[in-house]
């Protein structure tokens, strides 16, 4: 997928991200949990001056915000900040934004409602946050969105800035059909649907207009001196590896690295790569990768009940 000069203005990534996952609440939420609301809200407004330290997706957000000054130009990315605070609460959101230099200008602070809803109408590609309900109800009205797990990992500094995004295949950028068929009928009848239909493209999966967004910005810089970075790290193996190069083919994506382990664990694999962040479907896969990396899971298809 190429970009023409007619098309380069709209090239644009937005990423909407909760107060929770961009900074580290953990001690206003056990307020919010052991107290209540209303000394939630007296904590966060007696501590307003106080800077907040960032949270597990905070490197991820700087790195990518900072592909503005690459670019030479404002709001190329975008971070949305999406909140169940009050504007009263969120306050000391915006300001320790601000002050740890992130130019976020646009916000909705939904005072306890889930802030889904607005992921669509800011136009974002990608929804993050650290409540799994809010994460399933933007799944639910079509939107990529992951939950980021607690900080285990140390944050990704190396590659002078270069953003590395790892994606899960089945249930993550295409759908979960071939991952129902291995859990009904095991793996012999999985590779043997999968040679069969090497050439025929597996269905879209929640995160392909992500990583859509991600290519189409890519796109913009030399192949071999891109700020972004894509790897598909697969359990599948050969035969059915064929099926997934094929079908991002005819997506007309670039995927950076693909990775298919047959099965082997995922987490040493991404600690080389040293994402930013990894993307996968199962609770057991994220876990492990939570040790190594910022990992977001997706709660969709079959091995999410």
């Amino acid at each position: 997928m190429s970009v023409g000069s007619k098309d380069i203005e709209a090239v644009r990534l937005v990423v909407a991200i909760s107060s929770r996952a961009l900074f580290d609440l953990s001690e206003s939420h056990r307020v919010f949990e052991t107290q209540g609301v209303d000394a939630y809200r007296e904590y966060q407004v007696a501590h307003e001056s106080d800077i907040l330290s960032p949270g597990v997706a905070f490197p991820l957000v700087k790195k990518l915000m900072s592909l503005n000054a690459t670019l030479e130009q404002r709001g190329r990315v975008e971070v949305i900040l999406l909140s169940r605070n009050s504007s009263d609460t969120g306050l000391r959101v915006l300001t320790s934004a601000h002050h740890h230099g992130l130019d976020i200008t646009r916000a909705a602070f939904t005072g306890g409602a889930s802030p889904y809803r607005y992921v669509s109408a800011f136009g974002a590609h990608l929804f993050l946050s650290a409540d799994p309900m809010d994460v399933r109800l933007a799944l639910d009205a079509g939107c990529a969105a992951a939950t980021v797990l607690p900080a285990s990992a140390p944050s990704a500094e190396g590659h002078e800035g270069q953003v590395r995004i790892a994606f899960d295949g089945d249930a993550v950028l295409f759908s979960d059909e071939a991952e129902r068929l291995f859990r009904r009928e095991g793996l012999d009848v999985f590779n043997a649907s999968e040679f069969a239909s090497a050439h025929e493209p597996l269905a879209s999966g929640p995160f392909k207009g992500f990583l859509v967004a991600v290519h189409r910005l890519q796109a913009l810089f030399p192949q071999d001196a891109s700020p972004l970075r894509t790897a598909l790290v697969t359990s599948r193996g050969a035969p059915s590896h064929e099926r997934v190069i094929r079908t991002l083919r005819d997506w007309g994506i670039r995927i950076d690295e693909a990775l298919f382990l047959g099965g082997m664990r995922k987490a040493d694999f991404l600690r080389a790569f040293d994402a930013d962040i990894f993307f996968d479907d199962q609770e057991a896969h994220c876990e492990a990768a939570s040790l190594h990396v910022a990992t977001g899971h997706v709660p969709h298809g079959v091995a999410n009940g």
